[in-house]
């Protein structure tokens, strides 16, 4: 499947953003980029990014004509069609930060989401990610191959494990299960797929597709199931040769 966008995390502190327009929808874009740091300025500045919130028509495509002309990456509020980039609704659990966007078609969809996430993810998320990343030299050390690593942290990250993130969070003890012998996901699993919708995967077999190294397709199978897996596993259509280390997953349609 094809995205529509390539969500991205741009830190701003300190740099120059164009914001034109004014009232409330220039405000709340103001208010944004406040919160990132970035130095608002006007047109005659250089920028690498630009907001044109203007109201009216010709008004706003004008000035998202001049700004492209300078190679200005441009996010035009409320109009989806001229826009280059857009910006999400945010969850905030510094350092953690979810982003859900719409491609700019549904703000209030996206708005519901976040106020669903926001109550379902823990408060202290924040300071689980910044143990783990205190603890980065202890765990490289541990776990020197990059997926041993990985598959580590994806079995202690799984539902109900010593990790896991939408768990009692505050009494994560990460120095525990790195001195912990934690079992870790290999060999080879064979799932058998009785819908080709992927919101009919079980917890089981969703577990398994984001911790697999490897991912080996029967014919049938769809793109949107194989989209579950990690981005960075092998995917390979059967028949494929024999596996090797890590876990590998075979996908096959009932």
């Amino acid at each position: 499947m094809t995205l529509h966008s390539l969500p991205l995390f741009v830190r701003l502190a300190g740099r120059p953003v164009i914001l034109l327009g004014t009232g409330e929808p220039a405000e709340a874009k103001r208010r944004l980029l406040d919160r990132a740091g970035a130095v608002i300025v006007g047109e005659e500045v250089d920028a690498a990014l630009a907001v044109v919130a203007i109201e009216e028509e010709d008004a706003a495509v004008a000035a998202v004509g001049r700004l492209r002309a300078r190679g200005i990456l441009v996010n035009a509020v409320d109009r989806p069609e001229l826009c280059d980039f857009t910006t999400p609704a945010i969850v905030d659990r510094d350092p953690v930060l979810v982003a859900i966007g719409t491609g700019g078609v549904s703000a209030g969809l996206a708005a519901a989401l976040r106020q669903r996430l926001e109550a379902w993810l823990p408060a202290g998320l924040g300071a689980l990610a910044t143990r783990l990343h205190a603890a980065r030299p202890a765990l490289r050390a541990r776990y020197p191959d990059g997926g041993e690593r990985r598959r580590a942290l994806g079995a202690a990250m799984a539902a109900g494990g010593p990790l896991d993130p939408l768990g009692a969070v505050a009494d994560v003890d990460v120095d525990g299960w790195l001195a912990a012998d934690q079992p870790r996901g290999r060999g080879h699993v064979r799932i058998t797929l009785g819908s080709p919708d992927p919101d009919d995967l079980t917890l089981r077999q969703a577990r398994a597709l984001a911790n697999a190294d490897r991912v080996i397709h029967h014919p049938g199978v769809p793109a949107a199931i194989l989209d579950r897996a990690r981005a960075d596993a092998a995917r390979e259509a059967w028949p494929a040769a024999a596996a090797g280390e890590g876990l590998t997953v075979e996908l096959v349609m009932a």
